[in-house]
């Protein structure tokens, strides 16, 4: 079995055709051919099924085994050799209706919209000023004067975990360098730490900074080194529309997993038998 790999802007991902799939499921995949050490070092895994008839359908998995929606590994996926062909495509992505669209950066992704996705009230204390939003999935921003002076380690795990919020939710903080333009770090949940970049985070993030300063385009600067751009249309409910999220994506390679990585585990030893 090959498990095709490709990044956007910092995050990599394996990816795996849902037919190729004999024994387990996608959290068990996602459990021993992600984490660092004894995987891949992925940031999630994907399956998906082959281009059909109606949307591309995608599922996708944290390196802990949660499902979750993730706007980089979305955008990655459609440079995956199989993917679908064509200027704009149609997909959902864990459940998440979307877009796809190959661009002169690289690869965009129309962030799911209508009820229940945008701007929400920030429901716990936060020590910078702070946003809220749902991209399917909780983000919060924070911004501060320094990305870089920012200990995340210390600053996110708390307002991740927060009980205000059932779940949790990723955790990002955003330095504005100039008009529409800003610096960016996050803090994911599901891998438990800071990744070189969050696309859902960067979407809210650049919806958050709108509200704020009329902007309705912003390339963000994350820890990966691609700079993403945002472009977005906003009611005065803090909902979305065509929110746009776009930048380079790369084709890393296909590897192939050693005989026995993807064994289930060993029964428990039972003394009594």
């Amino acid at each position: 079995m090959d498990l095709l790999i490709a990044s956007a802007s910092g995050n990599v991902f394996g990816y795996l055709w849902e037919e190729d799939l004999k024994d387990g499921s996608g959290p068990d995949y996602a459990k021993k051919l992600c984490p660092r050490g004894t995987g891949f070092g992925l940031d999630g895994l994907f399956l998906m099924q082959r281009p059909g008839s109606g949307p591309w359908i995608l599922e996708h998995w944290d390196a802990d085994g949660s499902k979750s929606f993730c706007g980089n590994g979305s955008r990655a996926a459609l440079i995956v050799p199989g993917a679908p062909s064509g200027p704009l495509i149609e997909a959902v992505s864990s459940g998440e209706r979307i877009q796809l669209r190959r661009d002169a950066t690289g690869v965009g992704i129309r962030m799911p919209e209508g009820e229940g996705f945008g701007l929400r009230p920030v429901l716990m204390d936060t020590p910078f000023p702070s946003g809220f939003g749902w991209v399917g999935n909780p983000q919060l921003v924070l911004r501060v004067p320094s990305v870089a002076a920012v200990d995340l380690a210390t600053l996110a795990p708390p307002l991740r975990w927060h009980p205000a919020i059932p779940g949790g939710t990723n955790v990002n903080v955003v330095e504005v360098v100039g008009p529409g333009e800003a610096k960016i770090r996050s803090w994911e949940r599901g891998v438990e730490g800071e990744t070189l970049c969050c696309g859902t985070g960067c979407a809210v993030a650049a919806a958050w900074l709108m509200r704020g300063t009329g902007l309705s385009t912003w390339a963000l600067h994350p820890a990966g080194g691609d700079p993403v751009v945002v472009t977005l249309q906003m009611d005065a409910d803090g909902s979305w529309r065509q929110l746009w999220l776009s930048g380079p994506a790369h084709l890393v390679g296909v590897a192939r997993p050693a005989p026995g990585l993807l064994d289930p585990p060993p029964s428990p030893w039972n003394p009594s038998c």
